[in-house]
């Protein structure tokens, strides 16, 4: 990467960054994306239906009482023909209603209840969905992808969904059906009323449709701000991350870093709060305007002599248009609701939608089933790009070929960026290559299954990466169900159990956040005990002693001859002290195999791996007269 004005606040990553937001804030077109939403509730759909009948049951319940209330008027408090008030009709009456009060609030418990279970379950398939589905993607989609922005999508996206998730169905039925049936209480109790009513209803429609569209797009915005703040927050607080800064001094360059994506952040929040707020405001005015007009209109009826407005049909009347508008406002915001999570659900399938670049064939077969020995692998002539490079950049591997026989030692040196690592990704398959094929156990990689390859692979790499948990969880990852004389058999052969053992709590240690309570050399013989614990037939190192110290490298070498006895085992090499043992060296340069060899017979050629082997020489002597010089001033 390369750094531009600002550090990491200026474009460190060599691109536009408010460009990019623009470009993610805008929201990826999914085709039928509102049947794919739909269809998320389908395995729900007998709880749904129950949610269904209450709601309709409940919203129909909830209009009669104002019907009641022109019957208690007109008929028994103060009844149209005249006399006295009908006490026993009104106890009827007032009966009745309270106990469809009492019915109305009973449904509301059981449909909180269904609604909350079916949404909450919805948005957890969902979560497992995206999480299982990023489980499933190639190791280069989480090379090119900032962790943060992954955590994102799982956790604010779906979050953001969860809501709508939980009380869209409801919402809209519930109001639906009190809408409806209020429409058809106030027609019932005057038709002329209800026009007046109702006249502004499209125009409100037509408004609320642009106001979504506003908020859809901060809704966006919102969310792609979000993701940088995760990660911001997954970069910096972590302990790499923390001890990077504070080597630096860049404290304060993270906090502004934050402080200025936070103050954007709250910048969004705010007018996505407010967008559509002056509209609700209008709505509300209106419709609460409309009982003041009733009065007004039903006044000039009954002086014109109309005999069909009574103080029954006026309180009843504005009584349902009261209840008119809280399902109104209901629907409209749920549309809002649902153009602004329009956005989100599309990023989330946007994510369910990528194909894994590395899949298993239709029929293939696992490695116990492959014709050639097990163990066995080999290359044969393959190219291979990263899937970031262009086209017109040099192929990381150029017609590389190589075996490794069951139980043989094959070890790659060369210098940095020559495609050492790489052949110990194409190995196992974690990346796929553009030509020519990669064997296991005389079988194509691609023919075979990918757990099945997994399976019969141990990786030790050179930046170990353990839980923040106890040793015997880290070990047991490999072997769920391995005995504690499992565990002390790996650990010993590992030459780690002694040390273990002389902790307070033994092997429920817990070794910290990526093992930082640990030192690397004891974190290593821990990898390579894990590893052990798994017992695989081919071992893949990828420079594995390279960031030790001497005395540590050592141990962990020792611990390493121990784990390759009897394994194939490719190894990658910056100190060539390490593979001088190797049964097969080879040696790269510029993606292509220049020299093979023993250590001796490539000593003798006077070739590339002569000079390397030269150049680790004289550092080294530097190193001891460092060392000398150091001692002798003490």
């Amino acid at each position: 990467m390369h750094g531009g004005p600002g550090g990491r606040g200026g474009g460190f990553r060599g691109v536009d960054e408010a460009a990019q937001k623009r470009e993610n804030a805008a929201a990826p077109v999914i085709e039928r994306l509102g049947a794919r939403v739909v269809a998320l509730f389908r395995p729900y759909l007998g709880r749904i239906v129950i949610t269904g009948l209450l709601v309709i049951v409940g919203a129909a319940i909830a209009v009669i009482p104002p019907l009641l209330v022109q019957r208690i008027f007109d008929d028994a408090l103060f009844p149209v023909e005249g006399g006295a008030p009908q006490l026993n009709l009104l106890v009827v009456l007032v009966s009745v209603m309270i106990g469809l009060f009492l019915l109305s609030a009973g449904l509301g418990v059981a449909q909180t209840w269904f609604t909350s279970t079916v949404g909450n379950s919805v948005t957890g398939d969902l979560r497992v969905r995206l999480f299982e589905h990023l489980q499933a993607m190639e190791l280069g989609f989480f090379t090119r992808t900032k962790t943060g922005v992954i955590q994102s999508r799982l956790q604010n996206d779906v979050g953001g969904v969860a809501g709508v998730l939980t009380n869209t169905v409801t919402s809209i039925l519930g109001n639906v059906v009190t809408v409806i049936a209020s429409l058809v209480a106030m027609i019932l109790i005057d038709w002329r009323l209800t026009l007046i009513a109702v006249v502004l209803m499209p125009f409100l429609v037509l408004v609320q449709r642009k106001v979504g569209q506003v908020r859809a797009r901060i809704a966006g915005e919102t969310q792609e701000s979000l993701s940088e703040l995760t990660s911001i927050t997954q970069e910096t607080l972590s302990v790499s991350g923390m001890l990077l800064s504070k080597s630096f001094n860049r404290q304060r360059t993270e906090s502004s870093r934050y402080q200025r994506e936070n103050r954007n952040q709250v910048v969004l929040q705010v007018r996505r709060a407010m967008s559509g707020q002056g509209f609700f405001a209008v709505v509300q005015v209106i419709m609460a305007s409309v009982p003041a007009v009733i009065y007004l209109v039903s006044g000039y009826l009954i002086t014109g002599g109309s005999d069909a407005i009574t103080a029954g049909t006026i309180v009843a009347f504005t009584t349902v248009q009261a209840r008119l508008l809280q399902p109104l406002m209901g629907l409209m915001r749920v549309a809002l609701d649902l153009q602004t999570s329009k956005a989100l659900f599309a990023r989330i399938f946007e994510y369910l939608d990528m194909v894994p670049q590395i899949q298993d064939a239709p029929g293939a077969i696992t490695v116990a089933e492959a014709p050639g020995p097990r163990g066995r692998i080999e290359f044969r002539d393959v190219v291979f790009r990263y899937p970031d490079a262009t086209a017109d950049s040099r192929p990381t591997l150029q017609g590389v070929s190589f075996v490794a026989e069951p139980g043989q030692h094959v070890a790659f040196v060369g210098p940095s960026g020559a495609g050492k690592t790489t052949i110990l990704y194409l190995a196992p398959r974690l990346y796929e290559v553009h030509d020519g094929q990669v064997l296991f156990g005389g079988a194509d990689v691609r023919a075979l299954t990918q757990a099945s390859i997994i399976d019969d692979v141990g990786i030790v790499s050179q930046e170990t990466y353990l839980f923040h948990a106890t040793i015997r969880e880290n070990l047991l990852y490999a072997k769920p169900d391995a005995t504690e004389d499992e565990l002390i058999a790996a650990c010993t052969a590992a030459n780690i159990h002694h040390i273990i053992a002389g902790f307070e709590r033994g092997y429920d240690t817990v070794v910290g956040e990526r093992g930082y309570r640990l030192s690397g050399g004891e974190k290593q013989r821990i990898a390579i005990a894990r590893v052990l614990l798994k017992d695989p037939p081919v071992l893949l190192l990828d420079e594995a002693t390279s960031a030790l110290d001497t005395v540590s490298e050592r141990v962990v070498q020792e611990a390493l001859d121990e784990a390759a006895r009897g394994r194939t085992t490719l190894s990658i090499a910056h100190r060539l002290s390490t593979v001088m043992a190797a049964d097969v060296i080879h040696v790269l340069e510029a993606g292509r195999i220049v020299e093979s060899g023993t250590h001796r017979e490539l000593i003798a050629r006077g070739g590339l791996y002569s000079d390397l082997a030269a150049q680790q020489l004289a550092a080294s002597h530097v190193l001891q007269d460092e060392e000398r010089i150091a001692a002798e001033s003490d």
